[in-house]
């Protein structure tokens, strides 16, 4: 196994991932999303924060990352393994990215876009479940959560076993980074689709 195209393609998922699309796209209008509803520099905090249309660019530009990163390994270095960790790379690198000192988003985008890379109708299997939840609740986070929960079942229903391995983990990682957002939901405190975000406290 050559690890030098390996390791390169690991390395530029991870940078693929730290782009940080929501906060460039909203520097424009003088929103700082890290002082606004979530302070997540994620597509639902950009919705909330600047409306349908910013918030629709700043989710496929965040899918786009996670699924050029996949490409990109696939065709640099060979077999089903480099791909598989530029996936999770591009995800580690939106979650925590070099760029602002490590404090990124919660990685939802993103995990689609890999899934696309991977496996895609999982992916849209992800996509109708999460649209179907969030028109019924509102809530974008829930929506997410339920959605990653049955991502590797659904893999494994598809006959993609080591990709399900794969995902187990990332939905761990997502459901871990919405810790807060899972807080809320149990009080009754979380913003809901639609909702004007507000400014959080210093």
């Amino acid at each position: 196994m050559n690890l030098e195209p390996m390791t390169l393609a690991i390395v530029a998922a991870y940078l693929i991932g730290s782009v940080p699309f929501a906060l460039l796209l909203t520097r424009r209008s003088a929103v700082d999303l890290r002082r606004l509803g979530s302070g997540n520099l994620g597509a639902a905090n950009v919705l909330r924060a600047s409306g349908v249309r910013a918030g629709v660019l700043v989710a496929v530009l965040d899918i786009a990352k996670g699924a050029a990163s996949v490409v990109l390994a696939t065709r640099i270095s060979g077999g089903p393994l480099a791909p598989a960790l530029a996936g999770l790379a591009a995800i580690v690198g939106h979650i925590y990215p070099i760029w602002l000192k490590f404090k990124g988003g919660k990685g939802v985008a993103t995990y689609i876009g890999v899934l696309i890379g991977l496996y895609w109708p999982a992916a849209l299997a992800f996509c109708v479940i999460w649209l179907s939840i969030a028109a019924a609740s509102r809530y974008s986070s829930l929506a997410a959560l339920i959605a990653s929960a049955l991502t590797p079942l659904g893999l494994w229903a598809f006959g993609r076993p080591n990709v399900a391995v794969l995902f187990l983990f990332l939905t761990a990682a997502l459901w871990f980074m919405h810790r807060e957002n899972i807080a809320r939901l149990l009080s009754g405190t979380e913003g809901k689709i639609g909702v004007k975000a507000a400014a959080t406290p210093d």
